[in-house]
Protein backbone atom coordinates (compact mmCIF):
# COMPACT_ATOMS: atom_id res chain seq x y z
CA UNK A 1 0.00 0.00 0.00
CA UNK A 2 1.61 3.22 -1.17
CA UNK A 3 0.91 6.38 0.77
CA UNK A 4 1.84 9.95 0.00
CA UNK A 5 2.25 12.50 2.76
CA UNK A 6 2.65 16.16 1.94
CA UNK A 7 4.21 18.79 4.14
CA UNK A 8 5.49 22.34 3.93
CA UNK A 9 2.32 24.29 3.32
CA UNK A 10 1.49 27.44 5.19
CA UNK A 11 0.70 31.13 5.10
CA UNK A 12 3.18 33.37 3.33
CA UNK A 13 3.25 36.82 1.82
CA UNK A 14 3.34 37.63 -1.86
CA UNK A 15 6.88 37.36 -3.17
CA UNK A 16 7.91 34.76 -0.62
CA UNK A 17 9.15 31.26 -1.33
CA UNK A 18 7.91 27.92 -0.03
CA UNK A 19 8.95 24.33 -0.57
CA UNK A 20 6.46 21.49 -0.44
CA UNK A 21 7.54 17.92 0.19
CA UNK A 22 5.78 14.69 -0.67
CA UNK A 23 7.11 11.58 0.99
CA UNK A 24 6.10 8.24 -0.45
CA UNK A 25 5.93 5.20 1.76
CA UNK A 26 5.07 1.61 1.17
CA UNK A 27 6.85 -1.57 0.39
CA UNK A 28 8.97 -1.38 -2.73
CA UNK A 29 7.73 2.03 -3.78
CA UNK A 30 8.22 2.56 -7.47
CA UNK A 31 6.67 5.26 -9.57
CA UNK A 32 6.75 6.28 -13.19
CA UNK A 33 5.56 9.84 -12.71
CA UNK A 34 4.83 12.29 -9.93
CA UNK A 35 2.86 15.49 -9.89
CA UNK A 36 1.67 18.37 -7.81
CA UNK A 37 -1.93 19.34 -8.42
CA UNK A 38 -3.62 22.33 -6.87
CA UNK A 39 -7.17 23.39 -6.33
CA UNK A 40 -8.24 26.89 -5.39
CA UNK A 41 -11.66 27.57 -3.84
CA UNK A 42 -14.35 27.38 -6.49
CA UNK A 43 -11.90 26.24 -9.12
CA UNK A 44 -11.17 22.92 -10.79
CA UNK A 45 -8.08 21.01 -9.79
CA UNK A 46 -5.17 21.65 -12.10
CA UNK A 47 -1.73 20.22 -12.52
CA UNK A 48 0.83 22.77 -11.38
CA UNK A 49 3.89 20.65 -12.09
CA UNK A 50 4.74 17.06 -12.93
CA UNK A 51 7.69 14.91 -13.84
CA UNK A 52 8.65 11.44 -14.85
CA UNK A 53 10.44 9.65 -12.05
CA UNK A 54 13.50 9.37 -14.25
CA UNK A 55 13.53 13.15 -14.41
CA UNK A 56 13.64 13.17 -18.17
CA UNK A 57 10.37 14.97 -18.70
CA UNK A 58 8.71 17.76 -16.78
CA UNK A 59 5.53 19.72 -17.13
CA UNK A 60 4.63 23.12 -15.71
CA UNK A 61 1.40 25.03 -15.97
CA UNK A 62 1.90 28.32 -17.78
CA UNK A 63 0.95 30.20 -14.65
CA UNK A 64 3.90 28.76 -12.67
CA UNK A 65 6.61 28.51 -15.31
CA UNK A 66 9.79 30.19 -14.21
CA UNK A 67 8.64 30.31 -10.58
CA UNK A 68 8.03 26.67 -9.56
CA UNK A 69 10.43 23.76 -9.78
CA UNK A 70 9.57 20.12 -9.28
CA UNK A 71 12.30 17.72 -8.24
CA UNK A 72 12.77 14.39 -6.52
CA UNK A 73 15.15 12.59 -4.24
CA UNK A 74 15.13 8.97 -5.29
CA UNK A 75 16.93 7.80 -2.16
CA UNK A 76 14.24 9.33 0.04
CA UNK A 77 11.29 8.59 -2.27
CA UNK A 78 10.39 12.24 -1.92
CA UNK A 79 9.19 14.80 -4.41
CA UNK A 80 9.52 18.52 -3.86
CA UNK A 81 7.87 21.60 -5.24
CA UNK A 82 9.97 24.70 -4.85
CA UNK A 83 7.74 27.73 -5.22
CA UNK A 84 9.28 31.16 -5.64
CA UNK A 85 7.79 34.61 -6.15
CA UNK A 86 4.48 33.42 -4.82
CA UNK A 87 1.35 35.30 -5.77
CA UNK A 88 -2.07 35.46 -4.11
CA UNK A 89 -3.45 33.48 -7.05
CA UNK A 90 -1.21 30.58 -6.03
CA UNK A 91 -3.41 30.11 -2.97
CA UNK A 92 -4.77 26.58 -3.12
CA UNK A 93 -4.67 23.11 -1.65
CA UNK A 94 -1.67 21.39 -3.14
CA UNK A 95 -1.88 17.64 -3.54
CA UNK A 96 0.83 15.22 -4.49
CA UNK A 97 0.05 12.35 -6.88
CA UNK A 98 1.91 9.29 -8.05
CA UNK A 99 1.49 7.29 -11.22
CA UNK A 100 2.52 3.73 -10.47
CA UNK A 101 1.63 2.03 -13.72
CA UNK A 102 3.51 2.14 -16.97
CA UNK A 103 1.48 3.94 -19.60
CA UNK A 104 2.74 4.59 -23.09
CA UNK A 105 2.38 8.25 -23.96
CA UNK A 106 0.96 9.25 -20.57
CA UNK A 107 0.20 12.93 -20.46
CA UNK A 108 1.67 14.23 -17.23
CA UNK A 109 -0.90 16.95 -16.64
CA UNK A 110 -3.88 14.57 -16.70
CA UNK A 111 -5.29 13.45 -13.36
CA UNK A 112 -6.26 10.09 -14.84
CA UNK A 113 -2.66 8.89 -15.10
CA UNK A 114 -2.15 9.07 -11.33
CA UNK A 115 -3.41 6.28 -9.08
CA UNK A 116 -2.29 7.41 -5.64
CA UNK A 117 -3.04 10.77 -4.06
CA UNK A 118 -2.01 12.49 -0.88
CA UNK A 119 -4.28 14.37 1.49
CA UNK A 120 -3.15 17.80 0.39
CA UNK A 121 -1.55 20.76 2.09
CA UNK A 122 -2.87 24.30 2.17
CA UNK A 123 -0.84 27.12 0.73
CA UNK A 124 -2.12 30.62 1.35
CA UNK A 125 -0.44 33.66 -0.13
CA UNK A 126 -1.46 37.02 1.25
CA UNK A 127 -1.11 40.22 -0.73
Amino acid sequence: QVQLVESGGGLVQAGDSLTLSCAASGRSFSSYRMAWFRQAPGEERECAAAMTWSGGTTYYADSVKGRFTISRDTAKNTVYLQMNSLKPEDTAVYTCAAGLSFRIGATLRYQSVYEVWGQGTQVTVSS
